[in-house]
């Protein structure tokens, strides 16, 4: 029996090692379903057999490991889902059911810093900044002092798919996102 145990117990923690991110309630419609494998893992635990249960939590966890090696599920933790939503800020995506763990995270506002300047010959600026981001000026403000690399940035949603990025606590410039 104690075999037995050590076994659901293992399963158990197979199972905890699974971050699912919830949804908060006022977005239950809109959240993403869970994926097949989840699901049929977690009916295991309604199973009232030690044994049959076990046996269910063995089979659904070879499950969803095979469709991990396969690539056909992924998993991930509300800090990776926090940095991937962060490095993918200034980009215009459709709603994706919360696959990033749903609104109440979003990304609306980051502090970076300047990696690289230029300017073009109508005098707006291109910045890169220090993760490989390439923001460009798309209004006509003229800032008092040219932004210089090493300078903190930070930029924040506007309207219109467009942000509002100010240098160093400035005058903010309106900028979108190149790359």
């Amino acid at each position: 029996m104690s075999q037995l145990s050590s076994r659901i117990v293992a399963a158990v923690a197979v199972m905890g090692c699974l971050v699912v991110t919830p949804a908060s309630a006022k977005d239950k419609d809109k959240a993403a379903p869970r994926p097949a494998q989840i699901e049929q893992l977690y009916a295991c635990r309604d199973i009232a057999d030690p044994t049959q249960r076990l046996a269910c939590f063995d089979r659904e966890v070879g499950s969803l490991a095979s469709a991990d090696e396969a690539r056909e599920i992924v998993f991930t933790d509300r800090e990776t889902a926090k940095k991937t939503r962060r490095g993918l800020f200034g980009f215009s995506f459709p709603k994706l059911g919360g696959i990033f763990g749903g609104d109440e995270d979003e990304v609306r506002e980051i502090d970076t810093v300047i990696k690289s300047v230029s300017m073009d010959q109508s005098g707006k600026y291109t910045m890169t900044m220090e993760d490989g981001a390439v923001w460009s000026q798309i209004d006509t403000t003229v800032l008092p002092r040219q932004p210089k690399p090493g300078q903190k940035i930070h930029i924040k949603t506007a309207t219109m798919g467009s942000y509002f990025a100010s240098v160093e606590g400035g005058r903010s410039i309106r900028m979108k996102r190149d790359r």
